[in-house]
């Protein structure tokens, strides 16, 4: 089981997020739409979790303070090794302090996160493509930047099990 804990997106930021994916794969490059199991959903992780006790990580986050919807201005594109590209969100002083505080929660479990999501590494993104090749990256770019600025509104968290979408809410979003 691989866990991420993540923020998910208000329906009118869905839609948007799911707009994309479909022009997107339209074009022909790969999105979230046909990754792996196909069940996944747009989402601003806070933590990926490479190893962990998932009981204990699902009794730390239900217990996580809800600090209610939040919102994520999309700058631009930030694309990551291995063809994998995503909309650029905005890192607030008050985002950076939610995603810290749920990674603490973690740590307290005895769980392995993930390096980039490690406060201070943490770099806030909605992916957008995974594995596309770079001679398409401009196309990735160009179809992002023709809808911005953009705001997401994240209004429920949950725990999702990437190796096959499996989903548990959260009572709040931390």
């Amino acid at each position: 089981m691989a866990l991420a804990l993540c923020l998910l997106l208000d329906p009118r930021s869905d839609r948007l997020v799911r707009t994309l994916w479909r022009a997107l794969e339209d074009e022909g490059v790969p999105t979230l739409l046909t990754h792996t199991h196909g069940r996944h959903v747009p989402h601003l992780s806070y933590a990926v979790l490479l190893a962990c006790d998932p009981g204990a990580v699902r009794s730390a986050v239900d217990g996580l303070r809800d600090a209610g919807p939040v919102e994520v201005a999309v700058q631009g594109t930030v694309v990551f090794p291995r063809g994998r590209a995503a909309l650029a969100g905005s890192t607030s002083a008050g985002l950076a302090v939610r995603q810290a505080a749920a990674v603490e929660a973690l740590h307290a479990t005895g769980a392995t996160i993930h390096r980039h999501y490690e406060p201070g590494h943490w770099l806030p993104h909605v992916s957008a493509t995974t594995g596309v090749a770079g001679v398409r990256l401009p196309d990735v770019v160009e179809a992002v930047s023709d809808r911005l600025p953009l705001i997401l509104r994240c209004d429920r968290a949950a725990l999702i099990d990437t190796t096959d979408g499996t989903t548990w809410e959260l009572p709040g979003v931390p």
